[in-house]
């Protein structure tokens, strides 16, 4: 079973060093540029693949413009991983295969989906951003891989074995 590491924006934050967002995750379980160049390492030396979702891409990008410091820096930076995630640049999984997940009918079922989650969470409300990396998660666990969604962000860390079900996967193709 192929095993596939989904990145989210706070894990992205740190890897890249974005003044502000160098750290992540509670005290217990801290994440930082150093742990996560471990993590991933680990991962994709084991022959994991790494998914970049888009709503991490835009989050990171607003996190990088209002960054005090290095957003030039970050920004060429994480182009770079944009590109490579565009491009199927291993370890990273091909971005087109995520485009069903953004088209507008698949958008609907999943805004409808989101205010259930926030009235049903007392404390910490799934945010829209979340949903989407999520739904994500399930795409690639319903064409049979193994997935961990890298995270810090305690919000998603709860809901991370939410299950949304909200895109059936394609069928592959013989010739992909």
């Amino acid at each position: 079973m192929n095993k596939v590491v989904i990145i989210d924006t706070s894990i992205m934050c740190c890897w890249l060093n974005i003044c502000g967002k160098e750290t992540c995750g509670p005290d217990n379980d801290k994440w930082d540029k150093q742990r996560v160049e471990l993590f991933i390492k680990s991962e994709t030396d084991k022959g994991a693949t790494l998914v970049l979702p888009f709503p991490v891409i835009i989050e990171t990008g607003n996190h990088i413009a209002q960054a005090a410091e290095r957003r030039y820096e970050c920004g060429v930076e994480f182009v770079e991983v944009i590109t490579k995630a565009v491009d199927e640049k291993s370890p990273w999984a091909a971005f087109s295969r995520q485009k069903k997940l953004w088209e507008g009918e698949q958008i609907k079922k999943l805004i409808a989906v989101w205010p259930e989650y926030v009235k049903s969470q007392k404390k910490r409300n799934l945010s829209m951003g979340d949903l989407m990396i999520k739904s994500v998660a399930d795409f690639y666990a319903e064409i049979g891989s193994q997935v961990v969604i890298l995270t810090g962000d305690r919000g998603l860390k709860i809901h991370k074995d939410v299950d949304i079900k909200v895109v059936k996967a394609p069928r592959r193709r013989n010739n992909e």
